[in-house]
């Protein structure tokens, strides 16, 4: 998604802002600018679509120069990838804005804006801040004052930052729902929408937290809170371990992703969630205009991401009412297809280089009219510049970062969050979800990160059960609707590094076949969230312990399962039963990492895998 990248210095920070833009790319993007206020007090800008190689060649082609900047990287919401649509936006000549996020209330805004006299240039939600800016600077005269009293009329999310040609040593910003960190140097200050943008400059950070706004100049900083009032952020010192290619205090690269989660699924919802909805435009310009067009859902994906497929499922014929079909792409890619009319093809990948998910989509983008085009593409990915995200019509990106262990985790939940995100998206667009429910879902999802951290803290429960797994060379693991791909989702990591043989199946899948393998020495993996399918899946543990096998089980601390002889409970959080399946896959990750180290098995390289299947 968008970067954001500012300075205040006395000297020339031209390739300093150009150098913060080129570390933000992988957050995907399609458009880059930057605005300088140079030593005769000029506002000047240079906006290029495409790569910030070609803003920085234009660059070197038509020097800019200044001591206070912004500089930002577009993905497009509001109005196509063009010039007039690059980031920053001017009010008049001497106010520049850059702005990450989604302004719900723009159209409003834009008319009462055009009212006043305001021209606009751009399709983009992001030009209103700045006349709304200009605005309120003639009222109040001082940036801070009217920056202030602007952001109280802008409802949605944003991170942005703003400069002014008449205060050439100030820099404004303000976040709401989507991040920004102060850099601190000496006798020169930085801000940024991700501190990597930053490390060629400083090591100090300072990070804004939801409603602070704050002025940045050369010597100091001042940061007002939501109420307005004048507040101390903490200063955090960079270290090389908090990089992605170090493992820091963790033994496996796994065990530290696992502990990510709580961290990436709040970056993946920011900037996506409105006071009541999801920000349908985080797909896409043309995200509400296909969606409400949308009648079918075909997912195609490989491995975990087919699992996360399997979950959305549930999500989208319960929530938004659509009918789901999800296939392994491998298989996907060649047979033929009868394509549903009004066929939203959605792929889901963690590098978008997956070969078969990319030849899947390839082929769907070549059909004819007459064999049943598809209406729209979609892809779910980790890496913005990836193929499979330049080929598809619209991208949610996950902000999982880097991840390094080859079974994936961290990829997995950010997936899962952004199917929800579509799924509540398409419901709300179609009008199939209540109002009401999709607020009541926006507000678990806010809350999601924390339940996570709750999971978390059951790390060293989890790792005294793993001591059951020491010995054995096969495990079932069970679940009911949409917690049978969570299921699925725990045999894998099981036998992706531990090399334990493991199976799921539907818990009512019992008594058809699975049930002549348990025994003493099968344990049984149970996921038990307190919901509709509850008591049926208590009979099925039953039917488990009276054949001698032994159950684990992870079970809301609210369903009423208790320990036993033979029966070993995980007590967790209780959760909304739409966003169970996010929480309960931590557990079961953590019980394939510990029992893979009980076994001394290679944790985050296990043989035959690679972490990106990009060949057949």
């Amino acid at each position: 998604m968008c970067g954001i990248v500012g300075g205040v210095a006395e000297r020339n920070i031209t390739a300093i802002l150009i150098e913060g833009l080129k570390r933000l790319e992988y957050r995907g993007y399609d458009s880059a600018g930057f605005a300088v206020i140079d030593d005769d007090g000029v506002l000047q800008r240079l906006r290029r679509v495409g790569k910030v190689a070609e803003l920085d060649q234009a660059q070197q082609q038509e020097p800019l120069a200044g001591r206070l900047g912004i500089a930002h990287t577009r993905w497009a919401t509001h109005g196509a990838p063009s010039e007039r649509n690059a980031h920053p936006h001017f009010s008049g000549g001497e106010l520049a804005v850059v702005h990450n996020g989604i302004i719900e209330n723009h159209e409003a805004l834009r008319h009462q804006l055009k009212g006043l006299g305001y021209v606009f240039t751009s399709e983009t939600d992001t030009e209103v801040i700045v006349h709304l800016l200009d605005h309120k600077l003639k009222m109040f005269g001082d940036l801070a004052d009217a920056l202030k009293a602007a952001v109280k009329e802008l409802h949605g999310a944003y991170g942005l930052s703003v400069i002014n040609a008449a205060q050439p040593d100030r820099l404004l910003a303000a976040r709401s729902g989507s991040p920004l960190v102060i850099g601190l140097g000496l006798g020169e200050n930085f801000l940024a929408s991700d501190q990597l943008a930053l490390r060629q400059v400083t090591d100090r950070f300072m990070y804004l937290e939801e409603g602070d706004i704050a002025e940045i100049r050369r010597d100091s900083v001042q940061i007002w809170d939501a109420a307005g009032q004048l507040v101390e952020r903490e200063t955090a010192q960079y270290h090389e371990g908090a990089e992605a290619a170090d493992k820091g205090e963790y033994r496996h690269f796994m065990l530290k992703e696992i502990h990510e989660q709580p961290k990436v699924v709040q970056r993946t919802l920011e900037g996506r969630l409105g006071d009541r909805q999801v920000l349908v435009q985080a797909f896409g310009p043309q995200a509400a205009e296909l969606f409400a067009k949308v009648r079918n859902v075909q997912i195609v994906a490989c491995g975990t991401s087919y699992h996360a497929g399997m979950v959305a499922r549930y999500w989208l014929e319960e929530l938004a009412g659509i009918p789901c079909q999800v296939e392994v792409a491998s298989e996907f890619r060649y047979r033929k297809v009868v394509v549903q009319p009004d066929t939203l093809f959605v792929t889901i990948s963690q590098s978008g280089e997956t070969a078969d998910s990319l030849a899947a989509l390839r082929n769907a983008k070549a059909r004819t009219e007459g064999e049943g085009r598809y209406l729209a593409s979609l892809a779910i990915c980790n890496v913005g510049i990836s193929s499979l995200v330049r080929e598809s019509d619209l991208t949610l990106l996950t902000q999982a970062g880097p991840e390094i262990g080859v079974a994936s985790t961290k990829a997995f939940t950010t997936q899962l969050v952004g199917l929800l995100l579509l799924t509540l998206s398409l419901g709300q667009v179609r009008g199939t979800l209540s109002s009401a429910l999709e607020a009541e879902l926006v507000d678990e999802l806010r809350r999601l990160p924390t339940r996570l951290g709750e999971a978390l803290a059951m790390d060293a429960t989890v790792e005294k059960i793993s001591e059951h797994f020491a010995e054995k060379h096969h495990t079932l693991f069970l679940g009911r609707g949409a917690q049978y791909p969570v299921a699925m989702e725990g045999a894998l990591k099981l036998k992706e590094i531990s090399y334990i043989h493991a199976e799921a199946y539907p818990a009512g899948e019992l008594k058809h076949g699975p049930l002549a393998l348990v025994d003493a020495d099968m344990p049984v993996v149970t996921v038990a969230p307190n919901n509709e399918l509850l008591e049926k899946l208590k009979s099925n543990l039953q039917e488990v312990r009276a054949r001698g096998g032994e159950l684990i089980v992870f079970a809301d601390r609210e369903a009423g399962i208790e320990d036993g002889e033979g029966t070993f409970i995980v007590s967790m959080p209780h959760i909304h039963d739409v966003l169970a399946p996010i929480l309960y896959t931590l557990p079961l990750q953590l019980l394939s990492y510990y029992v893979a180290v009980l076994r001394g098995t290679d944790v985050d390289q296990p043989r035959n895998l690679a972490k990106s299947v990009t060949v057949e």
